[in-house]
């Protein structure tokens, strides 16, 4: 059996030397892409260029003879009527007795008896406590005796006098002896009624710092006696609201226990205070009983007289251009003015101001929508439009249920990614 050599896979040494590339500038439709490119080039350029050499008439606007007035903005206004509101200066301040007293002790020695006791009720000229007085009583016995002694020389020599027996120098003597006695005499008596502390007025004894055999020096604090029959309430008036407070006028006070009574302005201070610039006023309020504790908080309301005012909601404030507090009204012809206000009294369901005439139309909305002087479309409040467009809603119209008449959303439809076309079902879905 003969064996075939396997064929011989050609090499490149056996390739022919003059082998050249290949191809394809002649093949059929190898040029086409070039020409369409180029078409689609020059139809561009032409389009660009089109608009220069046959220029697009511009079309006239249509304008009528007369110019077109815009349309005045719809604001909601509430007519208002001043009403006469009581001006009140309201304070904070704290309830101090009428008088308040630290007792000394006005002579040195033991305490021989204490006749109360701490929290009594004292009548004036009382007596607290008493001192040893077995010293005191010797040396009044001892000034009386020599007061004795210097009388009866003072008689004697006079009587001399008158015989011609003793000269005027000794009647003198006698006499200023007897001088000196009836002072020694004086301060023995006051010195025993030093030995005595008394109650210097009417009140309550709110310390007592001695006990019996206690040894008390001079000027030491034995009791403190406090007096509350009248209170008085201190505050401080600031320097804008000085002018409105004066002597005499009456006041609301309010206690923090709940007890409410009436006072009575008693001191208006005429010099402000370094730190705080404000002025020191007291108001007096009965308290025959001493139900009313001293050192508590209280609040002031003092009438200062009344002003015309309107009471609006905070929410129709605005601001100028200047930062200025105010309000929007319609004025003649439905145009907007703007009135600088101050507040008098604020309330928790609005707020009392003044500055507004006593009758207006007050816009309550759409006052940020118009400035001062510009026409508006005044609507009663409670029927006016808003001033964004004609068909919006009321402004007191509830709105609609949106979510009833909005439908649920359609189930979205199935497509089959594996496939080139939706399957049935889905098409169905969405077409409906």
């Amino acid at each position: 059996m003969t064996r075939t050599p396997p064929a011989q896979t050609p090499t490149s040494a056996s390739m022919p030397q003059d082998r050249q590339p290949l191809r394809f500038d002649n093949d059929k439709g190898s040029g086409r892409s070039k020409w369409v490119a180029g078409a689609i080039a020059v139809g561009i350029i032409g389009w660009m260029g089109s608009g220069f050499v046959m220029p697009a008439e511009e079309q006239a606007l249509v304008t009528d003879d007369a110019p077109v007035a815009p349309r005045a903005v719809t604001v909601a206004v509430r007519r208002s009527v001043a009403e006469e509101v009581e001006q009140v200066f309201v304070a904070e301040g704290q309830a101090v007795p009428d008088r308040d007293t630290m007792i000394r002790a006005e002579a040195t020695g033991q305490i021989a008896e204490v006749l109360v006791s701490k929290g009594d009720d004292l009548a004036a000229g009382q007596v607290i406590a008493r001192f040893d007085t077995a010293t005191r009583t010797a040396d009044l016995r001892g000034a009386e005796e020599e007061l004795a002694r210097a009388q009866r020389e003072f008689d004697n020599a006079s009587a001399l006098v008158d015989r011609g027996i003793a000269t005027a120098d000794r009647v003198s003597q006698a006499q200023a002896t007897l001088a000196v006695a009836r002072a020694s005499v004086t301060a023995a008596e006051q010195a025993i009624g030093d030995t005595e502390i008394r109650a210097p007025f009417a009140g309550r004894l709110e310390a007592l710092d001695i006990n019996e055999g206690e040894y008390v020096a001079t000027g030491s604090e034995t009791a403190r006696i406090v007096d509350n029959t009248p209170l008085t309430i201190g505050i401080q008036i600031p320097q804008q609201s000085l002018a409105d407070i004066r002597v005499g006028q009456t006041a609301d006070v309010r206690f923090i226990t709940g007890v409410t009574v009436e006072g009575v302005v008693r001191y208006v201070g005429t010099s402000a205070s370094a730190d705080t610039r404000t002025f020191a006023a007291e108001i007096e309020v009965p308290n025959d009983d001493g139900a009313i504790p001293a050192g508590i908080s209280a609040q002031l309301r003092i009438p200062t007289g009344t002003v015309s005012a309107h009471f609006v909601s905070p929410a129709i404030l605005s601001l100028d251009t200047d930062g200025t507090l105010g309000i929007k009204t319609v004025e003649a012809e439905n145009v907007v003015a703007f009135h600088p206000v101050t507040i008098v009294q604020a309330q928790t369901d609005g707020i009392w101001i003044a500055g507004v005439p006593d009758e207006a139309q007050i816009i309550s909305i759409g006052q940020g929508f118009v400035n001062d002087g510009e026409t508006v479309d005044p609507q009663p409040e409670g029927g006016a439009t808003d001033p964004a467009g004609d068909d919006a809603t009321a402004a007191d119209e509830p709105l609609p249920d949106t979510q009833a008449a909005i439908p649920a959303p359609a189930t979205a439809p199935i497509i089959d990614t594996d496939s080139a076309d939706p399957a049935p079902s889905a098409i169905a879905d969405a077409d409906q």
